[in-house]
């Protein structure tokens, strides 16, 4: 077993919900080198591997009995900046808001909107993470990523890497390729996203008229601190459902009961429903069972009071779902990876 290797370590430190099973092993890698070192031992043992960036889309449910492989690269630089068009790149295990306001702080824009979101620059892409109207693939310029199979590194481009609402091609295909570096298109102009949730109305409430991207993305994070907890204090995973995409004619049967229901049209026709309002409807905001709840003021975001289990929030997530699908019709679909 090389130096860098533990056993029996604790993931409580790992994962932003706070819970403390053990890794059966435990590896942080830095470099391209390392990770392959890692691989290459874990196949010689016959042990299964599990990625972590920032551990803010996980819900740990039992010990893992695996090698848990850290991904704690760092690394940020332009590669081209051309008639305005600015490509940056940043390793995998680079915090992900960090990352952006050092962005912002070179004078780029494009990243704004995704300000404050938790985890790692290598995990964004997985997710195709989106917050204030903008996604992951909005910004996309390519990564590179090892393939777990072959060993080999291929670089993937926009129409490649398959983006969907909350997914991709690397979640869709979890155990095959792990993302080493992402690359980004900014820009030196920005073309300001603003009319997705409050962003407009709390910028007009800061008494800014001409916003720059920074002081968009210091509207989103007061935003965002004052509706999400603070994983460091409160364990959370950030939302942990997907708004549901339904069909013109759902939408209209649910609007027939509901007429407040909260839906927003889709470039495929369909309808976007906002999941926190189905669960605060349903009257789960709030709620809490020993120490899993739904937080007080988001009823989006699970919580862990303290000593939760990973179980114990599953099985929350369950009866919410089981209600939704009760009162609306509607399926409700876990973001985050269950363990």
């Amino acid at each position: 077993m090389t130096a860098h290797w533990q056993e029996q370590v604790s993931l409580k430190p790992y994962n932003t919900f706070g819970i403390d099973v053990k890794a059966r092993y435990f590896a942080q890698v830095q470099s391209d080198d390392e990770v392959r070192e890692a691989l290459a031992q874990a196949r010689q043992r016959g042990l299964a591997v599990m990625v972590i960036g920032g551990g803010s889309n996980l819900l740990l449910t039992r010990d893992v009995d695996a090698l848990v492989l850290h991904m704690a690269s760092r690394g940020r630089h332009v590669l081209g900046d051309d008639a305005g068009r600015v490509v940056v790149e940043a390793e995998a295990g680079e915090p992900w808001h960090p990352f952006v306001q050092w962005s912002l702080q070179q004078g780029f824009c494009g990243l704004e909107n995704l300000s404050l979101i938790p985890g790692t620059v290598g995990a964004a892409p997985m997710q195709n993470v989106g917050a204030y109207g903008v996604e992951i693939k909005d910004v996309f310029a390519g990564l590179t990523a090892l393939d777990r199979h072959t060993g080999e590194l291929r670089d993937f481009g926009l129409e490649e890497c398959a983006f969907g609402y909350r997914d991709s091609l690397f979640k869709r295909n979890p155990g095959r390729w792990l993302i080493l570096r992402v690359r980004f298109a900014l820009s030196h102009r920005l073309q300001a996203h603003l009319d997705y949730g409050p962003v407009r109305q709390r910028l007009a409430e800061q008494g800014v008229q001409a916003p720059t991207a920074q002081a968009i993305s210091d509207a989103i994070c007061s935003i965002r601190r004052e509706k999400l907890p603070d994983p460091a204090e409160l364990g959370n995973a950030g939302s942990f459902f997907k708004n549901p995409v339904v069909a013109v004619e759902q939408l209209a049967r649910i609007r027939a009961e509901f007429p407040g229901v909260v839906a927003y049209p889709q470039a495929d026709g369909q309808v976007k429903l906002a999941a926190g309002w189905l669960i605060e409807q349903a009257g789960w905001k709030g709620y809490r069972d020993g120490d899993a709840g739904v937080h007080r003021l988001q009823s989006l975001v699970l919580v862990n009071y303290g000593q939760a289990s990973g179980a114990q929030l599953h099985g929350l997530a369950q009866r919410i779902q089981a209600d939704i699908l009760a009162r609306f019709g509607v399926a409700l679909e876990m973001e985050p990876n269950l363990y």
